[in-house]
């Protein structure tokens, strides 16, 4: 009776404090100093059309950098924790597929990848960018692996794609602090013509890396989530 008693005192004291906080509450009805910044000046600095995902890459270039090294992270410890040795697999029992999952399969996996590419690529023009285009990467090769469970994709391949695509992105902030005013600063290279899709400088190049990265990663959890299954 005491602990119920106690548990509804601390409810009591939350609901007195979330009903204070909100009552409180009237919204900003102007822009702070950096949202206004990034309005004001985010067109003219990054040459980007879609500045919400161009501010991700070049004003919050760094949070960037931990947000896909949280991912490279995560990839890595499912990674680790499923582990197993290199088994004969022929004897392994294959769950049935229907035929038409399969044949839809190699119909939409290939548009999928396209598709996620030109999310990544048009990250700076339209909604989008690295992060969201890889994750439709990810979501065509786990399709593959779904509809079509004898395909192998090589683990080691997509581990040297994703290690290639992190150190290539660093390289381009650390560029970024060399040549222009910090990391991952997209001045590197020129601004272009506004609007285009060669514009926005490195912005472009550096959604390639990252959708890259993310897209690979992504993959990796998945194969090993098929390589540590008894049933593919």
């Amino acid at each position: 009776m005491v602990k119920k008693g106690f548990i509804l005192l601390i409810l009591a004291a939350m609901a007195v404090i979330i009903v204070g906080a909100f009552a409180g509450f009237t919204g900003n009805t102007d822009l702070g100093y950096v949202a206004n910044h990034y309005a004001s000046n985010g067109a003219s600095e990054v040459g980007s059309a879609n500045l919400v995902t161009a501010v991700v890459v070049t004003y919050r270039g760094l949070d960037t950098l931990g947000e896909v090294t949280i991912l490279f992270l995560s990839a890595a410890i499912v990674g680790f924790f499923l582990k197993v040795e290199n088994t004969d697999n022929k004897d392994r029992k294959l769950k049935y597929v229907s035929e038409i999952l399969n044949t839809a399969s190699q119909v939409l996996v290939p548009i999928i990848i396209l598709f996620g590419v030109y999310v990544f690529i048009n990250g700076h023009l339209s909604p989008g960018g690295g992060f969201q285009g890889g994750a439709i990467l990810a979501s065509g090769f786990v399709l593959m692996f779904i509809a079509q469970p004898k395909k192998e994709i090589s683990h080691k391949m997509v581990t040297i794609l994703e290690s290639i695509s992190g150190v290539s992105f660093v390289l381009l902030g650390v560029a970024g602090i060399i040549f222009a005013s910090g990391f991952l600063d997209n001045t590197i290279l020129s601004l272009g013509k506004f609007g285009t899709l060669f514009s926005a400088g490195a912005i472009p190049i550096i959604y390639i890396f990252v959708g890259l990265k993310v897209g690979s990663e992504l993959t990796s959890i998945a194969l090993s989530l098929k390589e540590n299954q008894n049933e593919a």
